[in-house]
């Protein structure tokens, strides 16, 4: 399948002009403009290129590191079942990991469970 970086530097481009720093917290699910990616990296969906997040640590107001859902359940040590999220049945991909600006995040979806989301904490810490 062909990858549309076009289309995903023009919404860049519009996330840059327009978008707006977020106010977030640690544990909550954001649906992300995440993009058109390289490879297996994990891309943004349907034309707005996003996709839903866990925000996994704070760094200041403005950046954070998340890791993305998907909802392909597939079995692998780096996917973490982390139940229903926004009605689907969704994991964490710890290998994805990666930082964001604030101004990618576009709306909050749920909170997830606390000691899922100490489990999840955990389980990264582990990558390292």
């Amino acid at each position: 399948m062909e990858k549309d970086f076009d289309a995903w530097n023009n919404q860049k481009k519009w996330i840059q002009k327009y978008g707006r720093q977020k106010s977030y917290r640690e544990g909550e699910i954001w649906w992300c403009y995440s993009g058109t990616n390289i490879g297996s990296e994990q891309d943004g969906t349907s034309h707005r290129f996003q996709r839903p997040v866990l925000i996994l640590k704070s760094i200041t107001k403005n950046f954070c590191y998340i890791l993305p859902l998907t909802t392909s359940l597939k079995e692998h040590s780096y996917n973490i079942p982390i139940g229903k999220i926004d009605g689907k049945e969704a994991m964490v991909i710890l290998s994805q990991l990666r930082t964001i600006d604030t101004k990618r995040l576009s709306r909050k979806i749920q909170v997830i469970d606390p000691c899922m989301f100490l489990y999840v904490r955990e389980n990264t810490r582990k990558l390292f």
